[in-house]
């Protein structure tokens, strides 16, 4: 799984860092730490994009 975020429409409001902080962190906007996302961290980046207000979390299941 890969996971990427489109930082034009994203808010930095936070909620993907809290939710799954070892694959997101907060800059000026969200940003994905990792390149693969690892299967025993894949539900939680699922939680986040379902969580995210704006939607701009993107999973690709590569």
């Amino acid at each position: 799984m890969k996971v990427t975020i489109d930082a034009d429409t994203c808010t930095a409001c936070g909620l993907c860092c809290d939710t799954c902080p070892d694959i997101f962190e907060m800059e000026d906007v969200a940003v994905v730490k990792v390149d693969v996302v690892p299967e025993d961290q894949q539900d939680c980046v699922r939680e986040a994009a379902q969580s995210c207000p704006v939607e701009c979390i993107h999973i690709s299941e590569d």
